[in-house]
Order: C-alpha cells, then structure tokens, then sequence
C-alpha cells in the first residue's frame, strides 16, 4: 500500500471514503475485487502525474470489468487526458469531489457495490466526479473515520483550508484548487470533537495554505485564533500543525506553539531557495534575510522542536552562485529534515514557458547534494536525544520485538515490547538505528 499526495488530498480520500461507505459501498480487498475503483489524484509533479496513469493501467488490466473513478489535482487539470485512457469511467475534477458518491452509485447496486479506497490503491490517492472550475467551492468534509482506530489512522488528517491565492510561477496548485477558503469554525470544532469521541489522541490539521486560514471570513479571522479555539472548545490531547508559510509565522503564532502542551513541537516551514534571485523569479513573498528570521525565532522559543523545509532544486535559471547561496542556508540553519523536490514543469505555469530549463542531471546531483546534507542534520538531531527520556504516541501494533511510535517532536521511535497502538508512553532513548530511535518504556 502506498499513498500519494499532500494531506490535504489524503484528506479529500477520506472524506470520500466516507461518503461512499454512508451511502451502501463496502470496501473491496483489492482493486481486482471491486466493482468501482476510485483514484484521487495528485499533480504537483510529472511524476506524480505518471503514478496516477500506471495505477489506473495496471488496474484496468487485473480487474477489466470495474469502473475507474478518477479525482483530483490531476483530473481538474488534464480531465481529457484522463479520459482517452483504457478502463476509465468518470473524470471528476476537484470541484465538484463532494458529489462523488453520488456519481458512483449511478451504476452500482447500493446494497451489494464494493469500492477500493485511496489508501489501498498504490501509485495514486482516491476520489471521483467531473466538473467545471470551481462553480462549487465547498470543502470536503473532514476525515471522521467510522472504523476503530488502526495502525493506517491513529493520526487521522484534518482539512480546514482548501485552495491558495499566491501565485507561485513553479505551481499549478492554484488553478486545480481554486481560490483560499476555510471551515467554518464551527465546523472544524464539530469534526475535532467527533474525532476525540471516537478516541483520537493526536489529530493533524492540514490545508493546501494552512496559515491564511480564516482570511475569506467576513470579518476575516486568523489562523492563531483557529488554534485558541480548538484548544478551549475540544479536549484533544495533542494537535499537530502541518505546513505553514513563513509569512504565517507570526509571533503570536510561534509564541503559542511553544508554550502550549497540546500542540505539537513541530513547526514545518517551506522554503524552496535560499537565493532571494530565485525566490523573486518563484514569485514567493518573502526574501532569505526573511525567511532565515522565522527559523532562528521558532528555535529559539523551542529547543527541542522539529523543524522541516520544502527545497526545490533545478529552477529554471538557477546558476551555481543560486545554489550556493541555498545550500549555505541549508548548512547554518537547524532543519532536523528537508522534503527535497527536483523541479518539474507543470503546464500553464510561468516557470514551464522559460527558456532556461536545467539539465535534468545538474538538478538531481544538486538534489542529492541537499539531501545528504539533510541527512546529516537529521541524525544529529536524532542522537541529540539518546540517553533522554521523550514523550511518543503508538502508531502499529507489535511486529516481535518493537512497537512503532513518533514523538512529539516527529522522530521515529520504536519501542521494545508490544503495545496497541494510539497510546502516549514515556521512553527512553537508547540508539539510533537506520534513520530511527530506539528506545523502552518507564510507563504504559
């Protein structure tokens, strides 16, 4: 099993997986069991595009007489393209995913239909339906999971924003999701609450421009005050903050991540280059003196806290001195891991239509470069913590010898002994082993 895609679209799969099993669809085994197979798709790369066409490939060819549902970035993009490929049923773009059960049972027979779900089909995410361009901008409903709590969801996904209004010249995000709009409050504190009811310890919040959270509201809102209001209107014991722009990194914001128990000690904060030239030609709305600022502030006001960055290498343009200047970055600033992407054109964006493509080997020995870098700065921060105690929540049953788990501040910790999973234990740092602590329990 493999899952594609941002948490944003992990959060649409789950939300459409829910629509389906509400409306009479149980969940198939395999892909070569159902009747309807949907894929929710994710297009922020050539490569991801390529994963989505093999799985629909390689299912229509083990299960011929299934329906493929296809959803998602990619379908909002290409839906034609989607189309004309062999087994396809419906194409169904991201603004009309909320009608997707519906479409699916057109041609099903609601007591006795199976579905295959994202999670189960590797190379792709799942979803369904076709549209226009975002006549309808409702948000998915949010991931509450009927099932009991599993290895695969016992940090279930939140979307509480959906679409951004930054026009970067690299993505294409933006015209397959149309403009920034969030929850409702209510909304999100319904869902939090729905989800502590069904025993959920850790929830993470996810949006495709989480930090401007809020801002389409009249009066506009922000993010910080999303926050408070989780905080004082749920008893969630720990809440999780995916990615978030620099810009949104306030002082308020920083300040209450750092002092609250209940909000994880994690900040993820997307750079793509430390050359400001770059950064300008990117259309991003910061600049290096800017960005460099947000990370030494968040580390100071949390020590132990893990902070990650998105990296783009192999812009169009990008010279030697650019590179230079990101890699230093990278060096001096305390990342403890980097998601590091090489660029890709993406058609209708301003970045595809230059003239100064990069050689496709430059951009992956640079990437290279920065992921070894990466790596470095990864297990330093990982044996930072031998010898200390730290807090973890249980993530999958006991394999016969360890338990997996992740901390608070996003390591990979296993456990020695058995423990179900969804459960906070105190742990002893031992070792580090291929990339993971490793470590025993004081108490259960």
């Amino acid at each position: 099993m493999e899952n594609f895609g941002c948490r944003a679209t992990q959060a649409d799969g789950a939300a459409i997986e829910r629509q389906l099993s509400q409306n009479g669809l149980e969940r198939a085994l395999q892909a070569s069991h159902a009747e309807v197979v949907v894929l929710n798709t994710c297009t922020v790369t050539a490569s991801a595009d390529q994963d989505a066409r093999a799985a629909i490939r390689r299912i229509h060819r083990q299960n011929p007489d299934c329906k493929i549902l296809v959803t998602g970035c990619y379908a909002q993009r290409a839906p034609q393209e989607l189309a004309a490929l062999p087994g396809v049923t419906w194409v169904v773009g991201n603004s009309h995913k909320t009608r997707v059960a519906d479409i699916a049972l057109q041609s099903t027979s609601r007591a006795s239909s199976t579905f295959v779900p994202l999670s189960d089909i590797t190379g792709a995410n799942a979803g369904m339906l076709v549209g226009d361009i975002f006549a309808h901008t409702e948000l998915m409903a949010a991931p509450v999971f009927d099932a009991e709590i599993s290895s695969q969801r016992t940090r279930p996904n939140l979307k509480v924003q959906d679409g951004c209004d930054n026009r970067c010249s690299f993505c294409v995000i933006p015209y397959v999701r149309g403009q920034s709009r969030s929850l409702k409050l209510s909304r999100v504190l319904e869902e939090v609450n729905a989800l502590v009811a069904l025993g959920y310890r850790e929830v993470v919040i996810s949006g495709i421009n989480l930090g401007r959270w809020g801002r389409d509201f009249t009066p506009a809102a922000r993010f910080e005050d999303l926050l408070r209001a989780i905080l004082a209107g749920t008893s969630l014991e720990r809440l999780r903050l995916s990615s978030i722009e620099p810009m949104d990194w306030s002082e308020d914001l920083i300040h209450l991540v750092a002092t609250s128990p209940r909000i994880a000690n994690h900040a993820h904060v997307p750079m793509q280059s430390g050359s400001d030239r770059v950064l300008r030609a990117m259309h991003r709305k910061y600049r290096p003196w800017h960005y460099r600022d947000r990370i030494v502030r968040i580390r100071e006001a949390m020590p132990d806290a893990a902070i990650g960055a998105d990296v783009m290498v192999g812009f169009p343009g990008e010279t030697d001195a650019d590179f230079e200047e990101t890699r230093r970055m990278i060096e001096e600033l305390p990342f403890t891991y980097l998601h590091v992407f090489t660029y890709s054109a993406r058609p209708g964006t301003p970045a595809a239509t230059s003239a100064n493509q990069l050689p496709v080997q430059l951009a992956r020995e640079r990437n290279r470069i920065l992921r070894e870098i990466a790596s470095t700065k990864k297990l330093a921060f990982q044996r930072s913590f031998v010898g200390k105690t730290i807090d973890a929540i249980t993530l999958s049953v006991f394999d016969g010898e360890f338990t997996e788990a992740l901390t608070d501040n996003y390591l990979k910790l296993q456990i020695s002994g058995h423990h179900p999973p969804n459960r906070w234990l105190s742990a002893q740092v031992d070792d580090v082993r291929g990339g993971t602590l490793i470590g025993r329990t004081f108490s259960a």
